[in-house]
């Protein structure tokens, strides 16, 4: 590749030691844009900088760990077991919190391949293979593979905008699966302190709603939390979703989360054969609010 890289950690262990989290550094001219990161329940993008070097979005803040910056997930997610050929029972995951929750059993999100093509001067695309795995159980000693997932993520870099276009595409394997109803899911943004609400930043969705009461009520086709830093600069980050038939549900708080969640009011089945695809566009930005940054909204339809 001529201007991006795609290169893990450099990191040095002595013999027997395994690393317990990774990254994989995404770099244009040299300087990071992000990193595709894993621990040991999930896959997700931290961190995220803006063009000025500014980091915008928190990896385990102390009040909700399980917010790593940029994931994907939900907390209902039901597997369809089918025994004696007729016979079905639900088994009740949850991949977004990181311990057993309200009775769901932790599975794990974990990447399995990373490939990556420059197709463009300004424009990288990955293509990352991921399992969602069940937890370790009676019955299934090695977990459960419940899914598969291909993640393709298009990094674009502007002037003023480090552009992550996020495209999901999640199949059943052997069962079919159930998602929702829940407030946790399925794309979330976890912003860095400074820039949240209860810190003194802003929210504003794009017909200028400034609450997050009034944006969660409506769908509004992007929202925004912004703030000038300790660093002097005014930085944010915009949350697009791709168009889709599902709803657009917001579920922002003014601690720091911002998520596109179509699963808040109903379930959604994915049979065998079918496959569930939504997609978000991440602008990590440097000045005020994603209009003054027009220029770029072209490349968020998800195409």
């Amino acid at each position: 590749m001529k201007r991006f890289s795609v290169e893990p950690d450099r990191v040095v262990l002595p013999p027997g030691a395994t690393a317990g989290a990774r990254r994989t550094w995404i770099k244009r001219d040299g300087r990071p844009i992000a990193a595709l990161s894993q621990n040991a329940y999930r896959a997700y993008i931290y961190p995220l900088f803006t063009p000025s070097g500014v980091s915008v979005t928190a990896e385990s803040p102390i009040d909700h760990p399980h917010h790593n910056s940029v994931t994907i997930g939900a907390d209902h997610f039901d597997c369809l077991f089918v025994y004696d050929g007729q016979r079905t029972e639900r088994g009740t995951y949850n991949f977004y919190v990181n311990e057993t929750f309200q009775g769901r059993a932790t599975g794990r999100i974990t990447s399995l391949a990373v490939d990556s093509k420059e197709s463009a001067d300004d424009t990288l695309r990955i293509a990352q293979r991921l399992e969602w795995q069940g937890p370790i159980e009676w019955g299934a000693p090695e977990r459960r593979v419940l899914a598969k997932e291909t993640r393709t993520i298009d990094v674009r870099a502007t002037e003023r905008s480090n552009i992550l276009d996020i495209r999901s595409r999640l199949e059943p394997t052997d069962w079919d699966i159930v998602i929702g109803p829940t407030r946790h899911a399925y794309f979330t943004v976890r912003m860095a302190d400074g820039l949240r609400v209860i810190d003194g930043g802003r929210i504003e969705d794009a017909d200028g709603r400034c609450t997050v009461q009034h944006i969660n009520a409506n769908s509004a086709s992007w929202v925004d939390m912004s703030a000038t830093g300790p660093h002097g600069r005014e930085v944010g980050v915009t949350v697009i979703p791709h168009p889709s038939s599902l709803p657009t549900g917001w579920y922002a708080h003014e601690w720091g989360t911002v998520a596109v969640n179509p699963f808040l009011h109903d379930e959604r089945a994915i049979r065998g054969g079918d496959s569930l695809e939504l997609g978000v566009t991440v602008v990590a930005h440097d000045g005020s609010v994603y209009r003054d940054n027009s220029e770029d909204l072209h490349y968020t339809t998800g195409k």
